[in-house]
Protein backbone atom coordinates (compact mmCIF):
# COMPACT_ATOMS: atom_id res chain seq x y z
CA UNK A 1 0.00 0.00 0.00
CA UNK A 2 2.89 2.32 -0.78
CA UNK A 3 1.06 4.18 -3.54
CA UNK A 4 -2.40 2.67 -3.79
CA UNK A 5 -6.06 3.55 -3.49
CA UNK A 6 -6.77 -0.05 -2.54
CA UNK A 7 -7.07 -0.59 1.20
CA UNK A 8 -7.10 -4.40 1.24
CA UNK A 9 -4.98 -6.47 3.64
CA UNK A 10 -3.04 -7.93 0.72
CA UNK A 11 -1.70 -4.45 -0.09
CA UNK A 12 -0.30 -3.93 3.42
CA UNK A 13 3.37 -4.90 3.69
CA UNK A 14 4.02 -7.88 5.98
CA UNK A 15 2.34 -7.97 9.43
CA UNK A 16 0.84 -11.45 8.96
CA UNK A 17 0.22 -11.96 12.71
CA UNK A 18 -1.64 -8.66 13.17
CA UNK A 19 -3.67 -9.23 9.98
CA UNK A 20 -4.72 -12.68 11.17
CA UNK A 21 -5.82 -11.35 14.57
CA UNK A 22 -7.83 -8.48 13.03
CA UNK A 23 -9.50 -10.83 10.51
CA UNK A 24 -10.60 -13.17 13.31
CA UNK A 25 -12.08 -10.28 15.28
CA UNK A 26 -14.19 -9.16 12.32
CA UNK A 27 -15.15 -12.65 11.12
CA UNK A 28 -16.37 -13.64 14.59
CA UNK A 29 -18.13 -10.30 15.17
CA UNK A 30 -15.94 -9.79 18.23
CA UNK A 31 -14.35 -6.45 17.41
CA UNK A 32 -13.57 -4.59 20.66
CA UNK A 33 -15.15 -1.16 20.84
CA UNK A 34 -11.73 0.42 21.46
CA UNK A 35 -8.75 -1.02 19.60
CA UNK A 36 -5.24 0.40 19.59
CA UNK A 37 -2.64 -0.57 17.00
CA UNK A 38 0.73 0.16 18.58
CA UNK A 39 3.18 0.36 15.71
CA UNK A 40 6.86 1.03 15.17
CA UNK A 41 7.48 4.06 12.88
CA UNK A 42 7.08 3.09 9.22
CA UNK A 43 5.91 -0.43 10.08
CA UNK A 44 2.38 0.01 8.76
CA UNK A 45 0.05 0.75 11.66
CA UNK A 46 -1.96 3.28 9.65
CA UNK A 47 -2.30 1.25 6.42
CA UNK A 48 -3.22 -1.76 8.55
CA UNK A 49 -5.95 0.26 10.29
CA UNK A 50 -7.30 1.47 6.94
CA UNK A 51 -7.37 -2.10 5.60
CA UNK A 52 -9.12 -3.30 8.76
CA UNK A 53 -11.73 -0.54 8.45
CA UNK A 54 -12.43 -1.59 4.84
CA UNK A 55 -12.62 -5.25 5.87
CA UNK A 56 -15.01 -4.48 8.75
CA UNK A 57 -17.31 -2.45 6.46
CA UNK A 58 -17.06 -4.73 3.39
CA UNK A 59 -20.37 -6.26 2.25
CA UNK A 60 -18.77 -9.28 0.55
CA UNK A 61 -15.56 -10.40 2.29
CA UNK A 62 -13.69 -12.90 0.16
CA UNK A 63 -10.74 -15.13 1.03
CA UNK A 64 -9.87 -13.30 4.22
CA UNK A 65 -9.90 -9.86 2.60
CA UNK A 66 -12.27 -7.07 1.61
CA UNK A 67 -13.73 -7.69 -1.85
CA UNK A 68 -12.59 -4.29 -3.13
CA UNK A 69 -15.62 -3.90 -5.39
CA UNK A 70 -18.81 -3.64 -3.30
CA UNK A 71 -20.48 -0.30 -2.63
CA UNK A 72 -18.85 -0.03 0.78
CA UNK A 73 -15.33 -0.89 -0.47
CA UNK A 74 -15.52 1.64 -3.29
CA UNK A 75 -16.35 4.40 -0.81
CA UNK A 76 -13.91 3.26 1.86
CA UNK A 77 -11.02 3.04 -0.61
CA UNK A 78 -11.60 6.71 -1.46
CA UNK A 79 -11.96 7.54 2.27
CA UNK A 80 -15.47 8.94 1.71
CA UNK A 81 -17.56 6.25 3.46
CA UNK A 82 -20.17 8.05 5.64
CA UNK A 83 -19.53 5.65 8.55
CA UNK A 84 -15.74 6.02 8.50
CA UNK A 85 -14.40 9.13 10.25
CA UNK A 86 -10.85 10.40 10.80
CA UNK A 87 -9.07 12.38 13.48
CA UNK A 88 -5.38 13.30 13.17
CA UNK A 89 -2.98 16.00 14.40
CA UNK A 90 -3.57 19.52 13.07
CA UNK A 91 -2.17 22.96 13.87
CA UNK A 92 -4.17 25.80 15.40
CA UNK A 93 -6.39 26.42 18.43
CA UNK A 94 -9.77 25.46 16.98
CA UNK A 95 -8.65 23.69 13.81
CA UNK A 96 -9.98 20.13 13.38
CA UNK A 97 -9.37 17.27 10.97
CA UNK A 98 -12.48 18.13 8.94
CA UNK A 99 -10.70 21.21 7.57
CA UNK A 100 -7.88 19.05 6.17
CA UNK A 101 -9.79 16.03 4.84
CA UNK A 102 -8.87 16.66 1.20
CA UNK A 103 -5.18 16.92 2.08
CA UNK A 104 -5.55 13.76 4.19
CA UNK A 105 -7.09 11.78 1.33
CA UNK A 106 -4.35 12.93 -1.02
CA UNK A 107 -1.62 12.03 1.50
CA UNK A 108 -3.10 8.54 2.02
CA UNK A 109 -3.18 8.05 -1.75
CA UNK A 110 0.53 8.94 -1.95
CA UNK A 111 1.58 6.78 1.03
CA UNK A 112 -0.09 5.93 4.36
CA UNK A 113 3.38 5.07 5.75
CA UNK A 114 4.19 8.77 6.29
CA UNK A 115 5.22 10.13 9.69
CA UNK A 116 3.74 12.94 11.77
CA UNK A 117 6.28 15.54 10.65
CA UNK A 118 5.65 14.80 6.95
CA UNK A 119 1.91 15.13 7.51
CA UNK A 120 2.19 18.39 9.44
CA UNK A 121 4.40 19.88 6.72
CA UNK A 122 1.75 18.96 4.13
CA UNK A 123 -0.76 21.15 5.98
CA UNK A 124 1.69 24.03 6.39
CA UNK A 125 2.71 23.57 10.02
CA UNK A 126 6.32 24.70 9.45
CA UNK A 127 7.74 24.88 13.00
CA UNK A 128 4.39 24.87 14.83
CA UNK A 129 3.41 22.01 17.13
CA UNK A 130 0.65 19.65 16.06
CA UNK A 131 -2.14 18.60 18.40
CA UNK A 132 -5.58 16.99 18.65
CA UNK A 133 -7.46 19.70 20.49
CA UNK A 134 -10.60 20.20 22.57
CA UNK A 135 -12.67 21.04 19.49
CA UNK A 136 -11.53 17.82 17.76
CA UNK A 137 -12.59 15.76 20.80
CA UNK A 138 -16.02 17.39 20.74
CA UNK A 139 -16.37 16.47 17.05
CA UNK A 140 -15.40 12.84 17.79
CA UNK A 141 -18.12 12.59 20.44
CA UNK A 142 -20.71 14.26 18.19
CA UNK A 143 -19.97 12.11 15.12
CA UNK A 144 -20.14 8.88 17.07
CA UNK A 145 -23.48 9.88 18.59
CA UNK A 146 -25.06 9.84 15.11
CA UNK A 147 -26.77 6.70 13.83
CA UNK A 148 -25.07 4.39 11.34
CA UNK A 149 -25.79 5.44 7.74
CA UNK A 150 -25.17 2.33 5.66
CA UNK A 151 -22.44 0.12 7.11
CA UNK A 152 -22.44 -2.53 9.83
CA UNK A 153 -20.14 -0.37 11.99
CA UNK A 154 -19.45 3.26 12.69
CA UNK A 155 -15.67 3.71 12.83
CA UNK A 156 -13.55 6.58 14.15
CA UNK A 157 -9.88 6.18 13.19
CA UNK A 158 -7.68 8.33 15.44
CA UNK A 159 -4.13 8.57 14.12
CA UNK A 160 -1.47 9.36 16.74
CA UNK A 161 -3.49 9.71 19.99
CA UNK A 162 -0.17 10.85 21.53
CA UNK A 163 -1.19 14.31 20.26
CA UNK A 164 -4.33 14.32 22.43
CA UNK A 165 -2.44 15.07 25.63
CA UNK A 166 -4.79 15.73 28.54
CA UNK A 167 -7.66 16.47 26.12
CA UNK A 168 -7.93 12.69 25.84
CA UNK A 169 -9.77 12.69 29.16
CA UNK A 170 -12.78 14.09 27.27
CA UNK A 171 -13.08 10.76 25.42
CA UNK A 172 -13.02 8.44 28.43
CA UNK A 173 -16.78 8.15 28.83
CA UNK A 174 -17.17 7.49 25.09
CA UNK A 175 -14.47 4.78 25.18
CA UNK A 176 -16.06 3.24 28.28
CA UNK A 177 -19.65 3.29 27.01
CA UNK A 178 -19.74 3.70 23.22
CA UNK A 179 -22.95 3.49 21.17
CA UNK A 180 -23.75 0.07 19.67
CA UNK A 181 -21.62 -1.13 16.73
CA UNK A 182 -19.14 1.71 17.22
CA UNK A 183 -15.39 1.21 16.87
CA UNK A 184 -12.72 3.59 18.11
CA UNK A 185 -9.61 2.62 16.18
CA UNK A 186 -6.44 4.25 17.54
CA UNK A 187 -3.10 4.08 15.69
CA UNK A 188 -0.21 5.00 17.99
CA UNK A 189 3.59 4.91 17.93
CA UNK A 190 4.67 6.01 21.41
CA UNK A 191 2.83 4.28 24.23
CA UNK A 192 4.49 6.43 26.89
CA UNK A 193 2.83 9.61 25.57
CA UNK A 194 -0.71 8.22 25.79
CA UNK A 195 -2.86 8.65 28.88
CA UNK A 196 -2.98 5.44 30.92
CA UNK A 197 -6.72 5.97 31.33
CA UNK A 198 -7.07 5.58 27.54
CA UNK A 199 -4.60 2.69 27.25
CA UNK A 200 -6.34 0.69 29.94
CA UNK A 201 -9.64 0.91 28.06
CA UNK A 202 -8.24 -0.32 24.72
CA UNK A 203 -7.27 -3.72 23.41
CA UNK A 204 -3.67 -3.46 22.17
CA UNK A 205 -2.43 -4.98 18.92
CA UNK A 206 1.34 -4.69 18.42
CA UNK A 207 2.64 -3.91 14.93
CA UNK A 208 6.40 -4.67 14.91
CA UNK A 209 9.09 -3.29 12.61
CA UNK A 210 9.17 -4.86 9.14
CA UNK A 211 11.90 -7.32 8.22
CA UNK A 212 14.61 -6.33 5.74
CA UNK A 213 13.18 -8.85 3.29
CA UNK A 214 9.69 -7.34 3.50
CA UNK A 215 11.06 -3.84 2.88
CA UNK A 216 13.17 -5.14 -0.03
CA UNK A 217 10.16 -6.77 -1.70
CA UNK A 218 8.00 -3.69 -1.17
CA UNK A 219 10.67 -1.42 -2.69
CA UNK A 220 11.07 -3.73 -5.68
CA UNK A 221 7.31 -3.62 -6.24
CA UNK A 222 6.62 0.08 -5.58
CA UNK A 223 9.84 1.57 -6.97
CA UNK A 224 10.56 -1.01 -9.68
CA UNK A 225 13.97 -1.69 -8.16
CA UNK A 226 16.27 -4.69 -8.49
CA UNK A 227 17.17 -6.68 -5.39
CA UNK A 228 20.69 -5.22 -5.58
CA UNK A 229 19.25 -1.69 -5.45
CA UNK A 230 16.67 -2.44 -2.75
CA UNK A 231 18.84 -4.41 -0.30
CA UNK A 232 21.17 -1.63 0.94
CA UNK A 233 18.19 0.73 1.30
CA UNK A 234 16.27 -1.87 3.33
CA UNK A 235 19.26 -2.43 5.60
CA UNK A 236 19.63 1.30 6.09
CA UNK A 237 15.90 1.78 6.83
CA UNK A 238 15.87 -0.72 9.71
CA UNK A 239 12.30 -1.97 9.21
CA UNK A 240 10.84 1.50 8.54
CA UNK A 241 9.23 1.54 5.08
CA UNK A 242 8.63 5.29 5.23
CA UNK A 243 12.37 5.77 5.80
CA UNK A 244 13.09 3.39 2.90
CA UNK A 245 10.87 5.44 0.58
CA UNK A 246 12.63 8.63 1.67
CA UNK A 247 16.06 7.14 0.93
CA UNK A 248 14.88 5.70 -2.40
CA UNK A 249 13.57 9.11 -3.49
CA UNK A 250 16.95 10.76 -3.00
CA UNK A 251 19.44 10.83 -5.91
CA UNK A 252 21.62 7.73 -5.83
CA UNK A 253 24.92 8.31 -4.06
CA UNK A 254 27.61 5.90 -2.92
CA UNK A 255 27.45 6.66 0.78
CA UNK A 256 29.67 3.68 1.55
CA UNK A 257 32.63 4.99 -0.46
CA UNK A 258 32.08 8.58 0.71
CA UNK A 259 31.79 7.59 4.37
CA UNK A 260 34.93 5.47 4.37
CA UNK A 261 36.85 8.18 2.52
CA UNK A 262 35.80 10.67 5.22
CA UNK A 263 36.84 8.28 8.00
CA UNK A 264 40.25 7.81 6.34
CA UNK A 265 40.77 11.58 5.93
CA UNK A 266 39.72 12.19 9.53
CA UNK A 267 42.15 9.52 10.77
CA UNK A 268 45.05 11.04 8.81
CA UNK A 269 44.04 14.55 9.88
CA UNK A 270 45.38 16.55 6.91
CA UNK A 271 43.69 19.96 7.31
CA UNK A 272 43.70 20.86 3.62
CA UNK A 273 42.16 17.50 2.63
CA UNK A 274 39.46 17.83 5.29
CA UNK A 275 38.55 21.38 4.21
CA UNK A 276 38.30 20.25 0.57
CA UNK A 277 36.11 17.27 1.56
CA UNK A 278 33.80 19.51 3.61
CA UNK A 279 33.52 22.05 0.74
CA UNK A 280 32.35 19.29 -1.61
CA UNK A 281 30.07 17.64 0.98
CA UNK A 282 28.35 20.93 1.88
CA UNK A 283 27.01 21.17 -1.70
CA UNK A 284 25.06 17.90 -1.46
CA UNK A 285 22.02 19.39 0.30
CA UNK A 286 20.49 18.60 3.67
CA UNK A 287 18.52 15.46 2.69
CA UNK A 288 21.61 13.80 1.22
CA UNK A 289 23.62 14.83 4.27
CA UNK A 290 21.03 13.28 6.58
CA UNK A 291 21.09 10.12 4.49
CA UNK A 292 24.90 10.07 4.73
CA UNK A 293 24.71 10.28 8.53
CA UNK A 294 22.06 7.54 8.60
CA UNK A 295 24.48 5.41 6.63
CA UNK A 296 27.24 6.23 9.11
CA UNK A 297 25.06 5.10 12.03
CA UNK A 298 24.08 1.96 10.12
CA UNK A 299 27.76 1.15 9.47
CA UNK A 300 28.72 1.69 13.11
CA UNK A 301 25.88 -0.61 14.29
CA UNK A 302 27.14 -3.30 11.91
CA UNK A 303 30.72 -2.67 12.99
CA UNK A 304 29.83 -3.04 16.68
CA UNK A 305 28.01 -6.34 15.98
CA UNK A 306 31.03 -7.61 14.06
CA UNK A 307 33.37 -6.64 16.89
CA UNK A 308 31.17 -8.33 19.50
CA UNK A 309 30.03 -11.44 17.62
CA UNK A 310 32.88 -12.01 15.16
CA UNK A 311 33.05 -11.75 11.40
CA UNK A 312 31.08 -14.99 10.83
CA UNK A 313 27.96 -13.82 12.69
CA UNK A 314 24.67 -13.89 10.76
CA UNK A 315 23.47 -10.77 12.58
CA UNK A 316 25.83 -8.33 10.88
CA UNK A 317 23.71 -6.02 8.71
CA UNK A 318 26.50 -5.06 6.31
CA UNK A 319 27.06 -5.90 2.66
CA UNK A 320 30.17 -8.00 1.78
CA UNK A 321 32.27 -4.95 0.80
CA UNK A 322 31.28 -3.18 4.01
CA UNK A 323 32.10 -6.24 6.11
CA UNK A 324 35.62 -6.33 4.69
CA UNK A 325 36.13 -2.67 5.53
CA UNK A 326 34.67 -3.15 9.01
CA UNK A 327 37.02 -6.08 9.59
CA UNK A 328 39.97 -3.87 8.64
CA UNK A 329 38.86 -1.21 11.11
CA UNK A 330 38.84 -3.52 14.14
CA UNK A 331 42.47 -2.59 14.86
CA UNK A 332 41.67 1.13 14.71
CA UNK A 333 38.29 1.62 16.43
CA UNK A 334 37.65 0.17 19.89
CA UNK A 335 34.41 -0.14 21.86
CA UNK A 336 35.07 3.07 23.81
CA UNK A 337 35.32 5.02 20.54
CA UNK A 338 32.12 3.62 18.96
CA UNK A 339 29.85 5.39 21.46
CA UNK A 340 31.57 8.74 20.90
CA UNK A 341 31.31 8.37 17.11
CA UNK A 342 27.59 7.50 17.25
CA UNK A 343 26.94 10.45 19.58
CA UNK A 344 28.79 12.76 17.17
CA UNK A 345 26.69 11.56 14.19
CA UNK A 346 23.47 11.99 16.19
CA UNK A 347 24.47 15.54 17.12
CA UNK A 348 25.21 16.34 13.46
CA UNK A 349 21.82 14.99 12.33
CA UNK A 350 20.10 17.07 15.03
CA UNK A 351 21.97 20.20 13.89
CA UNK A 352 21.12 19.66 10.21
CA UNK A 353 17.41 19.45 11.12
CA UNK A 354 17.83 22.89 12.70
CA UNK A 355 19.50 24.44 9.64
CA UNK A 356 23.04 24.65 11.01
CA UNK A 357 25.76 25.96 8.70
CA UNK A 358 26.90 22.77 6.95
CA UNK A 359 30.53 23.81 6.36
CA UNK A 360 31.13 24.82 9.97
CA UNK A 361 29.20 21.78 11.26
CA UNK A 362 31.10 19.15 9.27
CA UNK A 363 34.52 20.76 9.65
CA UNK A 364 33.97 20.75 13.40
CA UNK A 365 32.73 17.14 13.20
CA UNK A 366 35.82 16.16 11.17
CA UNK A 367 38.16 17.62 13.80
CA UNK A 368 36.24 15.85 16.59
CA UNK A 369 36.29 12.57 14.66
CA UNK A 370 40.07 12.90 14.21
CA UNK A 371 40.48 13.23 17.98
CA UNK A 372 38.20 10.22 18.63
CA UNK A 373 40.03 8.00 16.11
CA UNK A 374 43.44 9.03 17.40
CA UNK A 375 42.72 8.13 21.05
Amino acid sequence: MANSNNLQFKEVIGQATAKSLLRRMADNDRIPHALMLLSMPGSGGLPLALAFAQYALCENRTGGDACGSCRSCLKTSKLVHPDLHFTFPTVGTNVTSDQHLEAWRKAMQETPYLDANQWLQKIGAENKQGNINKEACSKIIKKLSLKIFEGRYKIMLIWLPEYLGKEGNRLLKLIEEPPDNTLLLFVAQNQELILNTILSRCQLVKVPALSDEEVEQALMKSKNMTLEQARPIAQLAGGNFNEALSIADQPQSDNSTMFLDWMRKCYIGNGVELVNWVETFAKLGRENQKQFLRYGLHFMRGYMTLKMAGADSDNIRLLPKERTTAQNLTKVIGFDQIGHIVELFDDCAFSIERNANQKILFLDASIKLNKILRR
